[in-house]
């Protein structure tokens, strides 16, 4: 009964303090402006499921896409055994579903066989991040904790896939020795081959197991309840990410509601912009952004797939589209934990342009949208860019020259270049 009751107390608490921390995050989410991600459901289901389901766009990269799904897929079938685990914990049963019989034989021969590609997965991953040293892996903003919480995950994930097959392994010498409690049940096509290096004595091998069976699911509460401070995040909100991405052609420009309030306002003198809405002109900071900014914020897995076909960061400028999402999710947290210590309204003189983004990371962008194409989960650093851009052009009138020059002979001349419109066919005259 005390294991009974302290597994249900540690359940109960972790799923508490998981609430909790996801609820501040939808919260810091809904600091953003609105925006209509309501329409085309059908398509937006079947992008879901292409896209976060089915992993399509990380196949541009064959190698570390297929070892992505062996990793994903297997964590999260093999977790499906936490359903008999919490069964076990709180019923103090073992191997509840061991009546099954061949199917469940079918079951936990195949959890091992995923637990072994999750395992081997993850080694190449860590040889890949910390021997190989993959470039698109490194940068100004992949400071320390970045590349320690990548780490962090692929370990603790190797440690849990080998805790599963220890316990297995000792379960399994236990049904041979016919220990009391341990049915025989399930089928160990990989533990078998470490049985040989448990003892033989029943008090050991069942403190094996027991240590084995606490540590899986201390490990997968602790899992669980990391992921809101991780990159990691993104296991769970790639699916609404995916699901509310942007459907319309990309390089299309959206029009600004504090735009259209003026355009209105100016037509008819007595429109009045709805309660709430704030007449800005582009973004200043995280608030000043869509909600849907801000959750591909929460949800870059800093993968540097969008930073490594970045034209401008490419040519050595100081532009990278993984820092624009990196940024935006550090300020975000900053403004929420504000929140948390004062309340709405605090200004710390922060701002997420000058504070976190330079004016020069948001000019060096060629509006060129391969950082969009390259994310494997429809994330859209560019939206954020330009809504930088338009706060600094509309609100404050800060450019660079080349912009003010176009925008001037635009203004002048209707057409980028600075020659008049009377002079603008003079190179098709006869010499």
């Amino acid at each position: 009964m005390v294991s009974q009751i302290l597994f249900i107390v540690l359940t109960l608490a972790a799923v508490a303090w998981f609430s909790y921390n996801v609820k501040k995050v939808i919260r810091n989410i809904r600091l953003g402006k609105p925006a209509n991600r309501d329409d085309q459901p059908k398509k937006r289901l079947m992008t879901m499921l292409k896209v976060a389901f089915g992993q399509t766009k990380m196949f541009f990269r064959p190698v570390p896409a297929v070892l992505h799904l062996i990793v994903y897929a297997g964590f999260v079938i093999i977790n499906l055994e936490v359903l008999e685990i919490m069964i076990d914990g709180i019923f103090g049963s073992h191997r509840v579903f061991g009546g099954l019989g061949i199917f469940y034989n079918f079951l936990i021969g195949s959890f091992e066989l995923l637990a072994l590609g999750v395992w081997l997965g993850c080694a190449i991953f860590l040889i890949r991040r910390n021997i190989i040293r993959l470039k698109r892996f490194s940068g100004v903003e992949m400071t320390s904790w970045p590349k320690s919480d990548a780490n962090y995950i692929l370990i603790t994930e190797i440690l849990l896939m080998s805790a599963f097959l220890l316990m297995n392994a000792a379960d399994a010498k236990l049904q041979s020795l016919g220990a009391a409690h341990y049915i025989s049940a399930g089928a160990f096509p990989v533990s078998q081959y470490l049985t040989g290096l448990l003892p033989d004595t029943e008090v050991s091998l069942v403190a094996i197991e027991r240590g084995c069976w606490w540590f899986h699911i201390i490990g997968i509460f602790g899992f669980l309840n990391y992921l809101p401070y991780s990159k990691h995040f993104h296991i769970l909100f790639a699916f609404p990410n995916t699901y509310f991405s942007n459907l319309e052609p990309k390089g299309e420009f959206t029009n600004m509601l504090s735009v259209t309030n003026e355009v209105k306002a100016m037509l008819d003198p007595s429109f009045t912009p709805p309660e709430g809405e704030v007449g800005r002109f582009g973004a200043k900071d995280v608030n000043d952004l869509s909600w849907v900014n801000l959750m591909n914020a929460y949800t870059c897995t800093e993968c540097g797939r969008c930073t490594s076909v970045c034209p401008a960061n490419i040519t050595g400028k100081l532009l990278s589209p993984r820092k624009i999402m990196m940024d935006t999710r550090d300020r975000l947290e900053e403004v929420g934990k504000n929140i948390d210590k004062t309340g709405n309204g605090f200004d710390d003189g922060k701002s997420l342009i000058d504070t976190y983004i330079s004016r020069e990371e948001i000019w060096a962008c060629t509006s060129c949208n391969a950082c969009t194409q390259a994310c494997p989960i429809n994330i859209d650093p560019l939206a954020i860019i330009i809504e930088l851009r338009r706060f600094a052009v509309m609100e404050e009138s800060q450019s660079p020259a080349s912009i003010n020059a176009m925008l001037g002979n635009i203004e002048n001349n209707g057409a980028p270049w600075k020659y008049s419109p009377a002079d603008r066919f003079n190179w098709a005259k006869e010499s």
